[in-house]
Order: structure tokens, then C-alpha cells, then sequence
């Protein structure tokens, strides 16, 4: 009965985030974005409650309570509603749903082209879903600018950027003649979203007790706010007395700085790095068999796709689709919006130093996003929830123990790198500190950025990349540290129990998925 409610609900689920549904692998859904009216999303809610209800009474285990974690923090988020309040809920969704499937090619041509041009004529509607449903009450200025910097590239998206994954110019023609619509209503939104920022009163502070509940509820963690604040401290402290001890000079950030003098010199030479570095780090994973390799996958480095730019100051990744035989990933190399300046290009190459590339490739790819996503792809097809919710304290928190997993085989050879990997993490416990403050009132954003300039080594416009995302993306920047830290804990219970070796640790808590931290442990420790 359990599993026959659990299916019932992944098929609800799919059918109502039609989005989601085809970037896990869902070929079903790929011709559309779902609806986005406010009666949708309201009686979303309502069935949402209907599910909570009924997945209670069922008999406990790692997949029940993962769905009812992923209910529950969407329903705690009703009273803060994204839909309402933030324009990248639409706008975010068209880009990677257009974008995807092209990445993944689970489809041969012709048919990705077809499924492309049903969702390009959804764009319009969707749009003027959005200015519906937006309240200028609720939206943030800030969270609003934010958006809009990103609509603004959607006509060369769709016009130019897309139709360059088609071969066939034949096929392009089509996508391009259906994306002229799709183009205009990008144009129309951005004048919203223009006027909306003059008229948006809202607050982008999440609250100190939505914090926490999301915290509990959806992470499944046995604290809140205020002590997550005082763990970031607290590693903050340590991980910052490590720097001035390696620097050997409490002035730690003049030596990251002059570190950052030896940088790429251009942006496709950061790219033609980070690969290389890529293929040291799986090396390693083979040297010292810390985990065992899917057949068949690959990461494939490239820059950042152009409307990721405006929004996002550092590297990332998209993986494959789980629930396909894809194992493909893309690391997205941080590159700048076309417009920048050459001091923003250089910022941006200063920030991905020659002492920083090692850990950030082995975050983003071996052991870390990439071989997590792929790994997971690869397991059998028995619990498709854990395939399809991802938490990012698992995630992140999994792509941060990867750098320091590989630090303890010796992967950062010089004092440099060894400096980069350690600055990293103290930048992740400063990301603790901040979010938490930011949204618990007690830090404005002016404030956030003068703290991540001064105690980090991000350079000024990429700390003001990082508060931005901080500020309309509450709770996920501690997820790295808060991660890691835990799944530390795991693994030495693990050991202690005698349960296997750590390459058998490695490969079981990171193939059950990417599940809330007390899931988490509960598959690691036996429970399946």
C-alpha cells in the first residue's frame, strides 16, 4: 500500500510540476510548462495539504518521510509565497525548460525541436501569468531587479542561444520563427518588471521563524536559525585561525590577494583550466578509489550559459537527468554578462585564482556534483523519490566533504591551493553567518557585502553577486558547511559501527540521492 501511494503521488506530483518533471527525465512532460494561474496554484496548495494528510498514517520509512518533508516545507512557503513575490519563478523555469532538454538529447532532433516550439508558445501566457499573480505588497525591489536583470537577456535566448543547438537549419528556421513571439512577450516583461520595481514595497527577509521552520521541517534538522547562526560562527573562527596559520601572518587576506594575482588571463583560458584541473580531480578519485564510477559518464566543462550571467557570480552545475540512462553533465564555468567591463572581467578571473581552481573543480565535479549526479542516475529504478527530490544540504553539503575528502589524499600539492581550499570553506561558513543574518533582520545588504569583502576573499562585485542571491534565495547558502559538517558526523558513525569501508560509505549515502541530512543518516546507517 505504501508503495502504490508513494507512486500515486510521484504521478500527481509530475503531472502538476510538468517543469520539473522533464528535467528529471520525464519525456511525458516535455511539450509544456504547466499552468501558472493563480487558481493553480492555490489548488496546488489545497491537494498539497490533501497528500500531507494522507502520507501520515502510513507506516515509516526513508521514501514516506521524504515526501512529506517536500510537502511540508512547500507549505510552509505558503506563507511567503514565491509565486507572488519573486519573478524568476517564471522566468528562471522558461530558460533551463528550453534550455534543457537540448543539454540532455534524450530525443533526436526533430522532436526536441517540436517540444521546444509547444513550450515557446507557452512563454506569453506564462508571462502574463506572472504579472497577474506578482504583488508589488509582497515583491521585494531588490529580489524584483534581480529578475529583471536576467529577463532582459531572454530575446537573445530564444532569438540567438537556442537555436544554436540545432544542426539542421531547416529545424532552426522553425525555432526561430516560433520564438519571435516568445522573444516579444521576454520584452513585455521586462517593461513590467520595470515598473513593478517602482512599485514594490515588499521585504525580501524571509523572518527568523519561517527560517527555522523550513530548517526543521524541510531539512529535518534538529535546530534553527539562531543556533545555524552560531555554528557559522563557530567555523568561521576555527577555519579563519587555520588561513592565518598557513598565511603565517594574521593578515591572511593579503596573502589570498596577492594568491589572486596569478589568475587565468582570459575568460575561455579559465575555462581551458577548470577542464584540465576536471580531469586531475577524477584521476584522484581513480588513484585512490574513493568512490566507484558510473559507466559512462562524462563532465563537460563550458562557459555559463548567457542568461545565467546577470545572476550568478560563480561556477555551477547541471547533471543529468536521473531517471534516464544519461550520465552527461555540464559544469558552467562562471564567465561575465557580455556587457561587462574589463575590470568586472578581471574581478571575475580573481576570483577563480590558479589557488582556488583545484577545490572549485572538485566541488563542481569529481567527487562532487557531477560524480554525485551521475552515481545517482545510476541506481536502480527501486526508489525514484530519492532520484527526483534533492535538498541542497545534501548536494552542496556532499560537493564540500568532496574538498575535503580529497585533501586528506594529498590533492592540494601546493601552499596555495591548500590556502584556497581552506578559504573556501571559511567563505561557506561566512555564507552561514550572513544569510542567516540578512533574513533574520540583523544585517542589511550593504552590510552583507562590506562582511563578504572584508572576511572572505570575493572580490567587491562578486560579493554583491553573492548577497543578491543570498537575499532572494533564503536558507540555501548555509546548506554547503551545514552539509558537509553533518555528513562528517555520519561517516564516523559509520566507521565506528563497522558497517564498511569508506569508499563503501561514499558509494551508499551518496547513491540514496540528495535526501534531507536525517534521512540521510538513517540509509547510510542501514535503514533502506
Amino acid at each position: 500500500m505504501t508503495t502504490d501511494t508513494l507512486t500515486s503521488f510521484l504521478s500527481w506530483y509530475f503531472d502538476h510540476h510538468p517543469a520539473h518533471a522533464a528535467q528529471v527525465g520525464s519525456l511525458e512532460h516535455y511539450s509544456t510548462f504547466g499552468d501558472f494561474s493563480a487558481a493553480a496554484f492555490e489548488q496546488r496548495a489545497r491537494e498539497k495539504g490533501a497528500w500531507v494528510a494522507r502520507l501520515e498514517p502510513l507506516p515509516r520509512s526513508v521514501d514516506r518521510d521524504l515526501a512529506l518533508s517536500v510537502l511540508r516545507g512547500s507549505l510552509a512557503l505558503e506563507a511567503w509565497p514565491g509565486w507572488r513575490r519573486d519573478p524568476q519563478e517564471y522566468s528562471g523555469m522558461v530558460f533551463f525548460g528550453l534550455l534543457g532538454p537540448f543539454l540532455h538529447r534524450l530525443l533526436p532532433e526533430d522532436e526536441l525541436v517540436a517540444t521546444a516550439i509547444a513550450k515557446l508558445r507557452e512563454v506569453p501566457s506564462v508571462f502574463a501569468a506572472a504579472e497577474a499573480n506578482l504583488d508589488p505588497a509582497l515583491a521585494s525591489p531588490l529580489v524584483v531587479k534581480r529578475a529583471r536583470d536576467q529577463v532582459r537577456t531572454g530575446r537573445a535566448f530564444v532569438l540567438d542561444s537556442l537555436p544554436q543547438q540545432v544542426s539542421s537549419p531547416e529545424l532552426r528556421a522553425q525555432l526561430v520563427d516560433a520564438a519571435v513571439p516568445a522573444a516579444e512577450a521576454f520584452d513585455r516583461y521586462a517593461v513590467f518588471l520595470d515598473e513593478l520595481v517602482l512599485r514594490a514595497t515588499g521585504d525580501w527577509r524571509m523572518g527568523e521563524k519561517l527560517y527555522s521552520t523550513m530548517l526543521q521541517d524541510k531539512e529535518l534538522l534538529g535546530y534553527g536559525a539562531p543556533e545555524l547562526h552560531q555554528r557559522g560562527q563557530d567555523a568561521y573562527a576555527a577555519l579563519e585561525a587555520e588561513l592565518v596559520e598557513l598565511a603565517g601572518s594574521a593578515d591572511w587576506r593579503t596573502a589570498m590577494s596577492a594568491l589572486q594575482d596569478d589568475h587565468p588571463p582570459t575568460l575561455e583560458a579559465m575555462r581551458a583550466e577548470y577542464e584540465a584541473e576536471t580531469a586531475r580531480a577524477r584521476a584522484a578519485l581513480v588513484e585512490h578509489s574513493l568512490v566507484t564510477l558510473p559507466d559512462g559518464e562524462e563532465c563537460q566543462v563550458v562557459p555559463s550559459p548567457p542568461f545565467q550571467r546577470a545572476i550568478m557570480a560563480v561556477a555551477s552545475y547541471v547533471g543529468p537527468p536521473p531517471l534516464t540512462s544519461n550520465r552527461g553533465g555540464y559544469f558552467f564555468v562562471p564567465y561575465t554578462p557580455d556587457n561587462a567591463t574589463d575590470e568586472q572581467i578581471t574581478q571575475r578571473l580573481r576570483t577563480n585564482a590558479r589557488s582556488q581552481l583545484p577545490t572549485i573543480s572538485v566541488h563542481e565535479a569529481y567527487p562532487g556534483h557531477h560524480w554525485h549526479s551521475a552515481w545517482v542516475a545510476a541506481q536502480g529504478p527501486a526508489h525514484p523519490l530519492r532520484k527526483v527530490f534533492r535538498t541542497p544540504y545534501f548536494s552542496e553539503g556532499w560537493a564540500l566533504y568532496s574538498e575535503k575528502l580529497l585533501r586528506s589524499v594529498g590533492y592540494y600539492t601546493t601552499r596555495g591551493a591548500l590556502m584556497g581550499h581552506v578559504e573556501a570553506r571559511l567563505f561557506r561558513a561566512a555564507r552561514m553567518v550572513v544569510d542567516t543574518a540578512l533574513h533574520c533582520g540583523d544585517m542589511t545588504p550593504d552590510e552583507a557585502e562590506a562582511f563578504m569583502v572584508a572576511r572572505t576573499a570575493l572580490t567587491p562585485g562578486t560579493a554583491a553577486g553573492e548577497v543578491k542571491r543570498y537575499c532572494a534565495w533564503p536558507t540555501q547558502a548555509p546548506s554547503y558547511l551545514t552539509g558537509a559538517l553533518e555528513i562528517d558526523l555520519i561517516r564516523d558513525d559509520y566507521l565506528a559501527a563497522g558497517l564498511g569501508s569508506l569508499r563503501d560509505f561514499h558509494d551508499r549515502i551518496a547513491g540514496s540521492g540528495a535526501l534531507p541530512l536525517g534521512l540521510a543518516r538513517r540509509v547510510a546507517l542501514g535503514e533502506d
